[in-house]
């Protein structure tokens, strides 16, 4: 290969190392990456662990908007602009997360075409979720918004075999995310373990039988 040859850059890879502009961390369960207000000067990539965003009002109320997988990315707002967090992330579990400076990310996207075509993927993923997530909280009972979350939490519908075990989380979580109380879901949770849809002993085991909650009219 003549020493004027570009290596094809490999997305995968670049994303599983440090280098210039980007730090791998490591984050303690309930540990803030980054906290509502705070300067949006990097995106962040999650190698592993679970992480939840949160937006807080004036008054003090919290809402989930977000629980994010391994491969995700989260963060990105500030390529579009944003000088400042809309939300704050924190670690659902012990977190192994790589920060990409704003510069950096900028410059992959000019300058690599494969590294954008599979950040482009996530956002078109996000996107479609984020709508899926609207039309749910919109037309949906507060207990079939819990069996989608836990089904999502399961991987339910992802590619490969979906985790039965959900890692550790929390009623009041679960209610932050579909938008009612922890009582409800605590009625909802042990409706479903009498039903078989679910085990539920400190870990919750998700069954298949729950999408029959989803589906049914």
């Amino acid at each position: 290969m003549s020493p004027k040859q570009k290596l094809s850059f490999d997305p995968k890879s670049f994303l599983a190392t440090e280098g210039e502009g980007r730090t791998l961390a490591h984050y303690r369960k309930d540990e803030h990456i980054f906290a509502q207000g705070d300067l949006a000067d990097a995106i962040f990539y999650i190698h592993s662990g679970r992480v939840k965003l949160t937006v807080n009002s004036d008054k003090g109320k919290e809402a989930v908007i977000a629980i994010l997988d391994p491969g995700n990315y989260f963060g990105e707002g500030c390529l579009a602009g944003q000088k400042v967090r809309m939300s704050t992330g924190t670690a659902l579990s012990e977190c192994s997360i790589l920060r990409l400076a704003k510069g950096l990310m900028v410059r992959l996207l000019q300058e690599e075409p494969a590294f954008s075509a599979t950040f482009v993927s996530f956002l078109l993923s996000r996107n479609i979720r984020i709508e899926e997530d609207l039309v749910d909280q919109l037309f949906n009972s507060s207990e079939k918004r819990l069996a989608r979350v836990l089904l999502l939490l399961a991987n339910f519908g992802k590619e490969g075999n979906p985790e039965l075990v959900i890692p550790k989380i929390s009623q009041e979580t679960l209610a932050e995310i579909i938008g009612t109380t922890r009582s409800r879901v605590s009625f909802f949770m042990n409706k479903f373990r009498n039903l078989g849809f679910i085990e539920y002993n400190g870990e919750i085991k998700v069954h298949s039988s729950l999408l029959n909650v989803v589906l049914h009219d």
